[in-house]
């Protein structure tokens, strides 16, 4: 079972590494955007055979390979740290979740989608949860092809990962339809 500590522990850790960050787009804090993520995880934790403690941590810690490092020194140093504080599978799920950016744009997803699959279903719960909040209104400054495009990405995510939770999978299928009056 998960731990409250734990928890708390994780959030404390995402909102250090995002602390200065915003949700695109909008004056929120980007821990909105990671605890949304999570809630969704946690939505989907019932009746499932998700490991609720690796699901979440990896929920709240999802994007600060991502997003809070520039250098691959200091993701390792990262990889190292949330391994140490979180565990073995924790870091490797985050570091599945986290697109590398050493390869060409359009083999990021790619490459990411199978690197997730390696990973407990737990993991690519995180992936369908992080999508499905991300399908809200998109930025302004995105085009219509952007915004196709992208809900093209929510389809091979769904192919790719819906498996892993079935209530996770219907709430993307039914974002991604609503997210089609964007494109």
């Amino acid at each position: 079972m998960f731990a409250p500590d734990r928890f708390v522990a994780a959030l404390r850790f995402a909102a250090e590494r995002h602390h200065a960050q915003l949700v695109p787009g909008s004056e929120l804090p980007y821990l909105v955007h990671v605890t949304s993520v999570t809630a969704e995880v946690i939505a989907a934790l019932p009746g499932g055979d998700l490991d609720p403690d690796l699901a979440i941590v990896c929920a709240l810690l999802h994007d600060t390979i991502e997003d809070t490092t520039k250098a691959p020194a200091e993701a390792e140093a990262l990889r190292a740290e949330i391994a140490h504080r979180f565990g073995r599978l924790a870091a490797e799920g985050v570091d599945a979740l986290s697109k590398d950016a050493a390869l060409p744009k359009d083999q990021r997803m790619a490459d990411s989608l199978r690197r997730i699959r390696e990973q407990p279903k737990a993991v690519w719960a995180v992936k369908l949860a992080d999508r499905i909040t991300n399908l809200a209104p998109p930025p302004t400054h995105w085009t219509k092809a952007k915004c196709g495009a992208y809900r093209v990405e929510a389809q091979q995510i769904l192919g790719a990962l819906g498996e892993a939770s079935p209530s996770l999978a219907d709430r993307l299928r039914s974002r991604i339809e609503s997210y089609s009056a964007y494109c």
